[in-house]
């Protein structure tokens, strides 16, 4: 076990919003709370009861949700899992609401949780600014409240909102996050303002989670060939639970297609891959190549960066059984870059030791 292990996906669960909540929101959304008795703003990504959501062994025997349980959460991540760091990414459905005053009032109060009743109690645990990504300009204005405060590492948005994230009016977000060091967490979940499927409904949840990795092509695209990386050159951006096996083709097309209609997008003079091998990272849980040692080398090998990949449980999420969450056949050498230096490189903000 490495003596460094930055865990850079982990999932403290927000128990309810007027159990939870309540005492970090505005005057005006307490009563607002209280009164329309808003509660449970889960997002139908993450449902509390589904199984991925919470592992057997890490749901509460009380019955309150998987990660809402600081304690619980210490032994998982830490004494089980054997992290030394850990960052928290608060999936909530503060990010899907339509409303933005109370979008932006619930993610404040969502990082003024989190800072107070999960950072000011244990030193190993970061996290990400929740944003509310339906108002890139109360967005940037939660960036820059929360910027002061190096416990707070990237700014986490969903991999499903309302239009494709490289479009011009998110760049404000990039500014600031660039300004500060902040990279673009985009995790797995939906706002649910489209169809989780680029061609409709799904019948399933099951449908539904595999859909995600198209998600995350859309918008690794995006923000490519709209630009974004030669306006911000300092920016990064980490796909959270995207799975890592579908980089390889993609990456493939997205060269050849280039080179075939470059002419609509002349502003990006560099092969796609290479600008994905700098400026994307991926979270390797879950990790979804095939079990066999020759296959996971491909896979890497034909990545072609080891600086690409970090380490992440997933905690409370159900990826993997047993104790180890590092996926099997990966290079020691890769391991020990993905479980320290490249979280370290990535997160310029992380410092361990304060």
């Amino acid at each position: 076990m490495a003596a460094t292990r930055i865990d850079c996906d982990i999932h403290p669960a927000v128990g309810g919003t007027r159990t939870t909540l309540l005492p970090y929101l505005s005057d005006h959304w307490k009563e607002q709370v209280v009164s329309r008795a808003i509660d449970g703003l889960d997002l139908n990504s993450y449902p509390p009861s589904m199984p991925l959501s919470g592992r057997a062994d890490w749901r509460p025997a009380d019955g309150s949700k998987p990660g809402s349980d600081l304690a619980m959460v210490q032994r998982g991540a830490f004494d089980q899992l054997g992290a030394s760091h850990a960052i928290c990414n608060v999936v909530y459905g503060a990010q899907a609401v339509f409303d933005s005053y109370m979008a932006a009032d619930f993610c404040r109060a969502i990082n003024d949780w989190i800072a107070a009743e999960w950072l000011a109690k244990d030193t190993r645990l970061r996290a990400s600014i929740v944003v509310p990504i339906q108002a890139p300009d109360l967005a940037v204005e939660e960036i820059e409240r929360r910027a002061g405060d190096n416990r707070f590492v990237s700014v986490l948005v969903p991999s499903q909102g309302e239009t494709l994230l490289g479009r011009r009016h998110y760049w404000p977000i990039y500014q600031a996050a660039e300004k500060y060091k902040l990279p673009i967490a985009i995790h797995a979940g939906s706002a649910y303002r489209g169809a989780p499927s680029s061609i409709g409904w799904p019948s399933y949840r099951y449908e539904y989670y595999l859909a995600e990795a198209q998600a995350f092509q859309a918008q690794a695209l995006s923000l490519i060939y709209e630009g974004v990386f030669g306006k911000y050159p300092g920016l990064t951006v980490v796909l959270m639970e995207s799975g890592v096996s579908w980089l390889p083709a993609f990456m493939w097309r997205a060269n050849k297609t280039w080179r075939g209609v470059r002419v609509e997008v002349p502003w990006v003079e560099r092969e796609p891959a290479a600008i994905i091998r700098d400026h994307f990272r991926v979270t390797m849980q879950p990790f979804d190549a095939p079990l066999d040692a020759t296959s996971v080398a491909d896979i890497i090998d034909q990545i072609g960066s080891d600086k690409m990949f970090l380490f992440a449980s997933d905690y409370p999420h159900w990826q993997f059984d047993g104790d180890d969450p590092i996926p099997p056949h990966l290079p020691k050498s890769l391991v020990q870059r993905m479980c320290e230096d490249n979280p370290i490189e990535t997160f310029p903000r992380l410092k361990l030791n304060s």
